[in-house]
């Protein structure tokens, strides 16, 4: 008799040890699967908690199933599948109803009640920019700080004047599409940008993250394109191409290198890390009685200058990007499950994607992956990767990051690629709330 687990007749493995050595996310797919069942069956019985262990039951699941499913479909998972599939399928589960009702309750509760949004963008704020090799910070920043302020001012000034031929305001074009697109991503530019444009306008943060979610993956989408023909054009011409270097005799290897990347890890310094993001959410509140600005604009600001001014010690740091990296590694799809469910309308959003407004994301990306071609040509940076390193401006946050660099083979330019996403990003969703609040 064959075992269910091994076929003694030819040694090869059985079926559970087939479904085992396969994941759905971090999960084997029988304890997925399983997993998965107890919620649903506890659902359809009305016993699912309306509450956190509810909803982050809802919420990973969906997470992990849809971001494995992004990550597997062909082209998709080259254009951040992933990231699209968990925005897209459970707004269309609302839209259409398919979602129960227990489900949603649980899952209303968890994002809205508790606002877990809210703990993770503390995290992620404090944890990615806390976190950054101090050296990476002041050098890269300055090394790629041209081509990010002259790729910046080519993609608001080429995006404004194709929205105004396509019949878009100025306002709304550089607020709700160009903004959007070089922000930082969903968790760390939208997410921010909506809770402060939200208490700037009086208007609902659902709505306005419905408004701007489709500018930041069709950016990401066009970014990775870019890269791509990059690649291909550094292949025919190698004079232009540093096969992943940035700088034409620079140190980059020296540059790049990141103690934490290294550290193992620190359960109680985690602990620390998780104590110091809540308390620069809260600081941002605080500080936002006396400046009128939002919150969370200020949360960015405190945690870029504490870090350059290397206040906080380097222990501390540490925890903070540690716990980042688990937060953004495990809760980054059910979060974004979150946002498609609640926040973006799916009526709203299959509305969005018009020529017009495809016309003007990729225009500004084009715009500013050009300049920095043409600026880092100019500071004797290698052409492509300078151009590349710029399109990461426009990417989905570390998901876009990947799928850019993923498309030009060129991971090792992350740590410039962090410096565009995330600085790059901060500077301008602080800018654009600034803007907002002063011509408001």
């Amino acid at each position: 008799m064959k075992s269910f687990a091994m076929d003694k007749e030819s040694g090869k493995p059985g079926l559970a040890s087939t479904l085992l050595q396969h994941r759905i996310g971090p999960l084997p797919v029988p304890v997925f699967l399983v997993l998965a069942a107890i919620t649903v069956l506890a659902a359809m019985n009305r016993k699912l908690p309306n509450d956190m262990i509810g909803g982050f039951a809802v919420l990973m699941l969906l997470g992990f199933l849809l971001g494995e499913v992004g990550a597997r479909i062909p082209l998709l998972r080259h254009i951040g599948g992933s990231a699209i599939l968990c925005l897209f399928v459970p707004s269309a589960l609302i839209g259409y109803d398919l979602l129960h009702a227990d489900m949603l309750k649980a899952l209303t509760t968890t994002m809205k009640t508790a606002n877990l949004q809210y703990f993770y963008i503390a995290c992620l704020v404090a944890g990615s920019i806390l976190g950054m090799n101090h050296r990476v910070l002041v050098q890269g920043f300055t090394r790629m700080f041209l081509p990010l302020l002259v790729g910046t001012i080519a993609a608001v000034a080429v995006g404004v004047l194709v929205g105004l031929a396509f019949g878009y305001s100025p306002m709304h074009t550089f607020f709700f599409i160009i903004v959007p697109i070089v922000g930082g991503g969903i968790g760390e530019g939208i997410l921010p940008l909506s809770i402060g444009y939200s208490e700037i306008l009086g208007r609902s943060q659902d709505g306005l993250i419905a408004m701007m979610v489709p500018a930041a993956l069709v950016g990401n989408v066009v970014a990775i394109l870019c890269s791509g023909i990059l690649t291909w054009l550094g292949e025919k011409r190698p004079g232009i191409s540093g096969n992943g270097v940035l700088v034409r005799g620079g140190d980059d290897q020296a540059l790049l290198r990141n103690e934490h990347l290294d550290a193992p890890l620190n359960l109680s310094l985690m602990g620390a890390g998780l104590l110091i993001s809540c308390a620069f959410f809260i600081l941002g509140s605080l500080l936002s009685l006396y400046t009128g600005i939002p919150g969370p604009i200020l949360m960015i600001v405190a945690a870029a200058l504490l870090k350059v001014c290397r206040v906080v010690p380097p222990a501390m740091e540490l925890g903070a990007y540690q716990m980042y990296k688990f937060v953004s590694g495990n809760l980054t799809f059910a979060i974004l499950v979150g946002l498609g469910a609640l926040f973006v309308s799916w009526k709203d959003l299959a509305h969005a994607f018009s020529l017009a407004y495809v016309a003007i994301c990729a225009s500004a990306v084009v715009a500013l992956v050009l300049s920095g071609y043409l600026v880092g040509k100019w500071l004797n940076m290698y052409p492509v990767e300078s151009a590349i390193v710029t399109a990461c401006h426009s990417g989905l946050g570390g998901t876009g990051d990947v799928a850019i660099l993923s498309a030009a083979n060129r991971m090792g330019l992350m740590p410039f690629a962090q410096i565009s996403t995330r600085i790059g990003g901060a500077l301008m969703v602080v800018l654009a709330t600034l803007l907002m609040k002063y011509l408001q």
